[in-house]
Parts: structure tokens; C-alpha cells; sequence
């Protein structure tokens, strides 16, 4: 129970990106059944399949749905029941674990439609409304106490258009691979853009909404970890619609030709894997109080640009014994040297105080992020070489991403497991140190797969797709990515600095994607942009700071 405790943040927040992702896709794969497979299937014989092949999304979806809502339902109940002392059946009797169950009970239905022989349209529509208003009842718009029902349509509203445009994409990319006729591949392209507009519309309309009432002000937005959080989620929908605008101008003109609808097909790939990642970072929001309702602690805009003035890197680091934990350690034991004095340790992970931290901490982080910004820096220059043609020798690059693994293992935390003091069992105690060590196994796996790929020792043609993918999932654990700092402020100026390098790593990864699934002009020029990202994120290291 302990060990739950102490990671259930963290957890509840991935479980949280999970069920929000499922369910989007589930949705989505509703409203292409309705409103696209089924209207354009009815006496179309090329395109009878469409619908069987949308129902059995919908149940790979909903299957994903329904384990997840199960296993996050499991744990809050069980941490609940634990720190309230409860039963589990008084646990599961407040009003959120209720509202996961009448979504748990009605994704059953929905699976129960979905082996049918022939599942009804308006039921399904029916049990995906049902889930869509019990996922809001989950939200902030649930624990306002003014403004409560138009907030909850407005939730609904931004739910629903995510799930349409989004969620649909797999049945969409589906149907835009097996369909052979130029004519219903038009029909089919052109109703699901009318769709994805109306969407569109809808999650922006909700969205200013939902600006208003959970920010409220400039100074909440640039102020605040939930302006941060937002401002980040912004920025990644802003790039969806570029890409979307691309797929829109294929659409409106569309012809059988091969090269346009493999570009179509790899940039809704690309939509599908940002907005996967818009999910998380929503999912991260909902453990953070909304910006309007935190008025104390807000960073103003002195502090943010005094702190993003650039200092030249720090590449000296202090001694582990001059760091506070070490300190403080060294003065416990000095007090434990009386007779019968109890142990005592000076950082618990998980207890919810904050570790120790003085001037030499601030120094060994930034040393930390200095360093790794320059091995960063060498490897985007070594891809850049690399596509050159003339320095065949660079295509060793990945090789650096172990070195920064390792440099990080040794260095990540001072206080912990493997070259502090702490145990390894002390260490897994703390929910920061499994994200660190987690994107150091991401950085290790996408190493040696580049590498193995670029050096022809793999030779298979899904070990390619592993350096992208992996690059993306780091930016999107790295957008969940917490620090145990009391400081509200400090919190935030240091975030400030990740959510950049986050960004960089989901495009840097999918910039490499499209590198691999695309030719001529589109593929170079993406060949051209992931490389620069890298470099971009080594600039950011560089400029890292804490004070």
C-alpha cells in the first residue's frame, strides 16, 4: 500500500492519459461507423467493408476502454480505502468512482452491440453518449460551483469534437488503405474532412470557453503550471491543424494518384500520434488546479524573463558532499551518535516532503542539463553531417544517446540508487526517479535500434519505426513528468524549460516518421527537420537554469 501510495500520481495521471485516449478512440470509431461507413456502404460494393472493418475497431477500442477505466477505478479505490480507512465498497461509493462505473457497465453493453450480428447505430450512439457524459462528470467542470452546467456542455463539447476528429483517424487511415477506387476514396476523404471541420470548430469554441472560466486572465496563463500545461496543449493543436490543412487541400483535390493519398495517409498517422499525446497532456491537467483559482504564487514576468536571460553553461560540478541531503544527513548522524538515539534519514522518498536543497544543488542540475545539452548538440550535428553524404562515419551518432543514458544513471539523482545513499527499494519510492530511469531505458532502446538500423545489423522493416516512436513517447512522458518542489514558483520556472524540450521530442520523432513513410520533396524536407529539432533541444539544455 505504501509503494501504491507514493506513485499514485504519477500512475493515475498515465492510467488517466489512457482512458482518455481510449475512449476518444472509441468514439471517434462510433461516429465514423455512423456518419461515414454506413451512409457511403449502403449499394457500394467496394465499399461494404467499410463497416465491418469500423465495428471491428470499435471493439479493439473499446476493449482498450474498458480495461483501463477498470484498472484505474481498482487503484483509486484501493488508495482510498487504504488512507481513509474504508471499505472498498464505501470507496466505490463517491460520486467519481460512481461515474466510472456506469462507464465501465455501459462499455460492456457496448461490447455486447459490437459481437451482434448487426449492431445498431442509434444504440451505439446512445451508450457513446452515456460514456461521453459520465467521462465529463470527472472533469473540472464537475467541481465548479458557479457556472456548473454550462462548463459540463462545454466539457461535452470539447469530449466530443477531440473524439470525432481524432478518434476517428484509425477507422479513416482504415479506409483510405483499402479502398482501391479513386471516386469513393473521395467520398469517403471529402465526409471525413466536413467532420473533422465541424470538430475543429467545436473544440475551439469550447476551448475559448473553457479559457475563460478555468484561466480568466494573461497573467494566470504565463503565470501558472495549468496556463503552462494549457499554452503547451495550444502549441501541439496548432501544429494538428497545419497538418490537418494539409490533408484538407489532398481532399478538395483529390485524384487517384499514389503519391497524394500516401501523403494523406502518412500526415493523419502523424495527427493521430500528437493528439494521442493532447490527451496526456489533458489528463496531466486534471491533477492541476485550475489557473483561476490559483492566485497566490503566480510568476510574473520579471521572474520568467530574469530566468530565461542566457548564461554561459555551467560544466564544473560540485562535489556530492557539499549537496544539502548530504549535509543534513551528516548532521543526523551526528545527533544519532548519543546513546539510544533513533535513526533517522534525511529525505524520504514518497513522504511527501520535499528533498533537501541548497546552492550546490542548483549547480549539480544545471551541470546535469549543460552536459547533456552538448552530447545533444553533437549528435544533431552528426546527423547533419551524416545527410551530407560526405562523413559516412557520422551514422554512429545513436551511440551517443548511451553515453547521455549513462551520464544521467550516475547522475540523475545524487541522493539515490545506484551512487547514493538511498537503496534502490528507497529510490523506487520516489515517482521522479522512475520517470528519470524510464526515459533512460526509452533512450538506450531508441540507441541501439538507430543504430542497428542506420548500420544495417537489423535489417527488419519495423525496427526503423522504433527511434521515432520511442522519441515521442519521451516527449510525452516528459509532459507528465513531475518535480517534488514546494515551491509553486520554482515548479513552474522549471517546467518552463521542460515543456519546451517535450515539444522538440515529439517533433523530432515525428519528423523522422515521415522521413521513413514518405518520398521526394515531402521526405527530405522532413529529413531536414528532425535533426534540426534535436539541435533546438540542445540549445534549450544549454540555456537550462534554476536560478
Amino acid at each position: 500500500m505504501d509503494l501504491l501510495l507514493d506513485i499514485f500520481g504519477f500512475a493515475s495521471v498515465l492510467l488517466s492519459g489512457v482512458v482518455r485516449t481510449a475512449q476518444c478512440l472509441t468514439l471517434g470509431s462510433i461516429v465514423f461507423l455512423a456518419f461515414i461507413a454506413v451512409p457511403l456502404g449502403h449499394g457500394v460494393p467496394e465499399a461494404l467493408r467499410l463497416a465491418p472493418r469500423s465495428i471491428q475497431w470499435t471493439r479493439r477500442f473499446a476493449w482498450m476502454l474498458l480495461v483501463s477505466i477498470s484498472v484505474l477505478v481498482a487503484m483509486q479505490a484501493t488508495i482510498l480505502a487504504g488512507t481513509a480507512e474504508i471499505t472498498l465498497s464505501e470507496a466505490l461509493g463517491g460520486d467519481f468512482a460512481r461515474a466510472q462505473l456506469v462507464r465501465m457497465f455501459g462499455t460492456m453493453l457496448l461490447l455486447a452491440l459490437l459481437y451482434g450480428e448487426k449492431p445498431s447505430v442509434p444504440l451505439l450512439l446512445a451508450l457513446a453518449l452515456v460514456d461521453l457524459g459520465a467521462g465529463v462528470a470527472t472533469s473540472h467542470a464537475a467541481a465548479r460551483m458557479e457556472d456548473r452546467g454550462l462548463l459540463l456542455g462545454i466539457t461535452a463539447l470539447h469530449h466530443a469534437g477531440a473524439a470525432a476528429w481524432i478518434g476517428g483517424l484509425p477507422c479513416f487511415l482504415s479506409a483510405m488503405r483499402r479502398l482501391r477506387g479513386g471516386a469513393m476514396r473521395s467520398r469517403v476523404g471529402a465526409r471525413y474532412s466536413t467532420l473533422s471541420m465541424i470538430a475543429v470548430a467545436a473544440i475551439a469554441i469550447s476551448g475559448v470557453g473553457m479559457l475563460i472560466d478555468y484561466v480568466g486572465s494573461v497573467e494566470a496563463l504565463y503565470g501558472t503550471a495549468y496556463g503552462m500545461m494549457l499554452a503547451t496543449k495550444t502549441a501541439l493543436f496548432f501544429g494538428l491543424l497545419a497538418l490537418g490543412y494539409g490533408n484538407f487541400r489532398v481532399v478538395r483535390a483529390m485524384a487517384d494518384s499514389s503519391g497524394q493519398i500516401l501523403r494523406l495517409r502518412r500526415f493523419a498517422e502523424v495527427e493521430l500520434g500528437v493528439g494521442i499525446t493532447i490527451f496526456f497532456v489533458a489528463a496531466s491537467m486534471t491533477s492541476l488546479p485550475p489557473a483561476a483559482d490559483l492566485i497566490e504564487g503566480r510568476v510574473s514576468l520579471a521572474e520568467i524573463g530574469e530566468r530565461l536571460v542566457p548564461k554561459w553553461p555551467t560544466l564544473t560540478s560540485p562535489s556530492r558532499e557539499s549537496l544539502a541531503f548530504y549535509e543534513e544527513q551528516r548532521s543526523l548522524a551526528q545527533g544519532r551518535a548519543a546513546p539510544g538515539a533513533a535513526a533517522l534519514h534525511a529525505y524520504v522518498p514518497g513522504a511527501g516532503v520535499p528533498l533537501p536543497r541548497n546552492a550546490q544543488d542548483i549547480a549539480w542540475s544545471e551541470y546535469n542539463h549543460h552536459w547533456a545539452g552538448l552530447i545533444v548538440l553533437a549528435m544533431g550535428i552528426l546527423v547533419l553531417l551524416e545527410k551530407t553524404g560526405k562523413a559516412p562515419w557520422a551514422r554512429h551518432w545513436p551511440l551517443l544517446l548511451i553515453v547521455l543514458a549513462g551520464f544521467l544513471f550516475l547522475r540523475s539523482e545524487a541522493e539515490g540508487w545506484p551512487t547514493g545513499s538511498l537503496t534502490l527499494a528507497e529510490s523506487l519510492r520516489d515517482p521522479e526517479f522512475i520517470q528519470h530511469k524510464a526515459f533512460m531505458v526509452l533512450m538506450t532502446g531508441f540507441a541501439v535500434f538507430e543504430w542497428s538500423v542506420r548500420n544495417r545489423v537489423v535489417r527488419n522493416g519495423w525496427a526503423k519505426y522504433v527511434f521515432p516512436l520511442l522519441c515521442a513517447l519521451g516527449g510525452m512522458m516528459l509532459l507528465t513528468h513531475s518535480h517534488s518542489i514546494a515551491n509553486v514558483k520554482e515548479l513552474l520556472l522549471i517546467e518552463m524549460t521542460h515543456m519546451p524540450l517535450a515539444v522538440f521530442a515529439i517533433w523530432s520523432g515525428w519528423t523522422r516518421w515521415l522521413e521513413l513513410r514518405l518520398d521526394g520533396r515531402a521526405q527530405a524536407i522532413a529529413g531536414w527537420l528532425w535533426p534540426t529539432f534535436f539541435c533546438l533541444t540542445a540549445v534549450t539544455l544549454l540555456l537550462y537554469r534554476e536560478v
